[in-house]
């Protein structure tokens, strides 16, 4: 790492020694309707706090193109007549790539001269104009400007109010206390599985994530009373999308991170004529260096890619796809006994491969209607298998077996399609469904640290393996949305809607009414109340858990859980403190019920599971259990001008449940308290100010994981394999996680090229504070010890756009 370090600032020295001159690049997109998404002709953009006045009004297919605008963060506003005006700040201009921006505009309800403009405190809201609260919107910039956030969207996530991932190795979102498999992922408007690599089967998190940030446009993410078009899920929801490659100008870049590894990104029109452009992405993880928590060399790469076919009598077009491939070996007698991943006695092997293949369609059915759809194939696969050690009186190996196989395969075939329609500037509709056909195939088996298995021949192997899941099938789960948007005023906006979904396989059926009120009180103040019923199906490893009902006979009988469903009430108040500060403030209540629990009287619920690589193996679960989460969220925050910005989140939350033992007990997951604070400052350097030093900090507090205590002496008596006093679920807590982060880099743009280089070096936990990560069983030493999660650690980025 020192040597390429040395490098990269060696070539950095080397371009900022050039002779410097001002530099300009173009800005350039479009601006819709945002419930329609019909062009609007004659449109203004204009960039502000420029010394001569530069904008321009957009065309007849509402595009909008503004040359020599001076690199930099800029401010652009946007208006059009009769429609509410929209200011769009920190728009990151260098020379080495063209910006594209799509922006929507809400038509006013008002007369002309009524009109009021307060986008300056609307600068976080989701591109998604149904979600009134619990939602805002992310660009790419955002991931790479925020300390800590090792290019990683989820990660990002962690930095918002209501978010929990008190852990170093995996990107897990916990949400209001939620499980992290209470989260969908949803690409181009698709589920998908997962988009990490090294996930297992039913987790949504994972130690790297293969969703390219370079590769996505500005995204929503949703924490709580969801739209009726999103559902199968409890806790939250990314609704995330690829972008267009440039239609006009051919454009490169190289990255090359210690974490996201090397990348090569190209871009560019396939035909000038009809609009059409290809964007195309693959990364190779640098695997010695990007190894956190662990001695094993993980090895993985990705491929994005869009292709915009441009616009055609039958409308638009576009192909898209990623796809993933991961593996890691654990060798026993290579790794340290506090490695977060392994364990000393055994060697285990890892591949994964996910992938996702679609298409998007985009029909307009006149001015005030369009119809979007996506068909599309996903898959994700998990193979492990671990080989156990048998060591002699003395400690050393003479033999090993083979003790675990997994391997799981679950693929998808979806399709939806909804209708947007626009019938005045008060009231909208979008209705549409989601069809998906699941096609699973699962396997494992285990003898590991299982007592109850014989060894008659007492060579130490046990004589046969325990069977967990074997099945492979298909079945189908349906979903139905329709929700309404009425704006009574531009100041008063109500939504409602109705989701529905069928599970073909375990025949439960699920309606969800949703609704939402705003009510702007002035030009600085909003107030929003929102109510949603949820409803998600029970996770793969559990549903198809195959229980052993008598000797060497093995039952799925967890295979009539129905949905698991939740109540959420949430209240949001936000107000702007001049310019560019703001305060928002959220206060929820959830519900949740029909939660799987054991049958005989336990504290089990399937409310703690999807924090790790695993789930329990439970067997006769019933729909029975409860939970609920409730909490309040606070953010000041100011957006970025005058050359820096600040953002502090504060969440207070309780989570609690009931197993079948009917004892309320915090879940896994709570935490009760997160505290971010950020700070990120730029100074301009160069004749014309075109480059830029830049600094970014993060500092993160927050209580620490719950855990259960291991009942050592039962453990010994049960082959090492943990036992947990289940009589006090979740009473123990880790002690407080914190973790500060600072970021230097800079970012420099080329005098004769349209040439741009940003780097930087994040120092990750630059305190080296030991947070706690675990505490289990170590076989070696028969204690329980404290694993430490992981200490200091820099990520360096160069990227070069050209």
């Amino acid at each position: 790492m020192k040597k390429t370090l040395t490098i990269l600032l060696g070539i950095l020295l080397a371009v900022m020694t050039l002779p410097t001159k001002a530099q300009v690049q173009t800005v350039k997109g479009s601006i819709l309707d945002a419930q329609s998404e019909y062009p609007l002709i004659g449109a203004t953009v204009q960039v502000l706090g420029t010394e001569s006045i530069l904008g321009g009004i957009t065309d007849i297919n509402g595009q909008f193109k503004l040359e020599n605008v001076p690199t930099g963060r800029q401010t652009l506003a946007v208006s059009y007549m009769g429609y509410r005006s929209q200011t769009i700040p920190n728009v990151l201009v260098t020379v080495g790539k063209e910006v594209v921006l799509r922006v929507k505009l809400e038509e006013s309800v008002e007369s002309l001269d009524e009109v009021v403009v307060t986008a300056d405190s609307e600068r976080d809201l989701p591109l998604n104009e149904l979600a009134k609260v619990s939602a805002r919107t992310f660009s790419p910039d955002d991931v790479t400007r925020f300390s800590g956030g090792r290019n990683d969207v989820a990660r990002l996530a962690a930095s918002f109010a209501g978010v929990s991932a008190p852990n170093d190795s995996r990107n897990d979102i916990v949400v209001r206390g939620n499980s992290p498999t209470g989260l969908l992922w949803r690409l181009n408007g698709l589920p998908i599985a997962t988009t990490n690599h090294f996930a297992t089967l039913g987790t949504t998190g994972g130690p790297v994530n293969a969703l390219n940030t370079n590769m996505l446009r500005s995204s929503d993410f949703l924490t709580g009373a969801f739209p009726a078009e999103y559902g199968n899920a409890n806790a939250a929801v990314f609704d995330v999308n690829f972008r267009n490659g440039n239609t006009e100008e051919y454009e490169f870049m190289g990255q090359m991170s210690v974490f996201s590894g090397l990348e090569a990104l190209a871009e560019g029109p396939i035909s000038k004529k009809n609009g059409s452009s290809f964007l195309v992405s693959y990364r190779y993880g640098l695997a010695n260096l990007a190894a956190t928590g662990t001695s094993a060399v993980p090895v993985y790469q990705d491929l994005s890619f869009k292709l915009n076919l441009g616009m055609s009598p039958f409308g638009r077009f576009e192909i898209f796809g990623m796809g993933g491939l991961s593996s890691i070996d654990f060798y026993g007698d290579e790794i340290d006994e506090d490695d977060l991943f392994a364990n000393p006695n055994e060697n285990a092997f890892v591949d994964d491969d996910l992938g996702m293949l679609g298409i998007n369609h985009t029909g307009r059915l006149g001015k005030r209607a369009y119809v979007k759809s996506a068909v599309g194939v996903s898959t994700f696969a998990n193979q492990y298998y671990q080989d156990n050690f048998i060591r002699d009186a003395s400690g050393t190996v003479t033999d090993e077996y083979r003790a675990v196989n997994v391997d799981n395969r679950e693929s998808r075939i979806s399709f939806t399609s909804s209708l947007n329609k626009k019938f005045n500037a008060r009231w909208s509709i979008r209705t549409g469904f989601l069809s998906e056909v699941y096609i699973p195939k699962f396997f494992t088996e285990s003898r590991d640290n299982q007592p109850n298995i014989p060894d008659d021949n007492g060579d130490g192997i046990p004589d046969y393996f325990i069977l967990a899941r074997d099945f492979s099938d298909r079945y189908s789960v349906t979903q139905l949305f329709a929700q309404a948007m009425y704006n009574i005023s531009d100041r008063l906006s109500l939504t409602y809607g109705l989701h529905g979904q069928y599970h073909y396989y375990t025949q439960s059926t699920a309606i969800e009414p949703r609704a939402a009120v705003s009510y702007e009180f002035n030009a600085k103040q909003r107030l929003s109340l929102a109510y949603g019923l949820h409803a998600q199906a029970i996770p793969s490893p559990i549903l198809f858990y195959d229980e052993e009902v008598s000797p060497g006979v093995y039952e799925q009988t967890n295979d009539h859980l129905g949905f698991t469903r939740s109540h959420h009430v949430v209240m949001g108040y936000d107000r702007s403190l001049g310019v560019d500060w703001r305060v928002k403030a959220e206060a929820y209540v959830q519900y949740l019920y029909d939660v799987p629990v054991e049958s005989v009287e336990s504290s089990y619920s399937v409310l703690n599971e999807g924090g790790d690589f695993v789930f329990d193996n439970r067997g006769s679960l019933v729909n029975k259990g409860t939970g609920r989460n409730l909490g309040l969220e606070l953010t000041l925050e100011k957006f970025y001008s005058k050359g820096y910005y600040w953002l502090t989140t504060t969440s207070l939350y309780d989570s609690r449940y009931r197993g079948s033992d009917d004892v309320l007990r915090s879940t896994a997951f709570n935490n009760q308290f997160v505290f971010n604070s950020l700070f990120g400052k730029e100074w301009k350097f160069g004749l014309g100010r075109q480059h830029a030093w830049t600094f970014d900090t993060k500092l993160t507090m927050a209580g620490g994981q719950r855990y259960t205590p291991i009942d050592i002496n039962a453990t010994r008596l049960n082959n090492g394999d943990e036992v947990r006093y289940e009589d006090q679920a979740f009473e123990s807590q880790l002690a407080t996680y914190m973790r500060w982060d600072v970021k230097f880099g800079v970012r420099l743009n080329s005098t004769k090229r349209k040439i741009s280089h940003q780097f930087y070096v994040d120092l990750q936990n630059v305190t080296n504070h030991k947070n706690e990560f675990v505490r289990r069983y170590n076989e070696v030493t028969d204690e329980i010890n404290v694993v430490e999660q992981t200490g200091f650690f820099p990520d360096v980025l160069y990227r070069i756009n050209f």
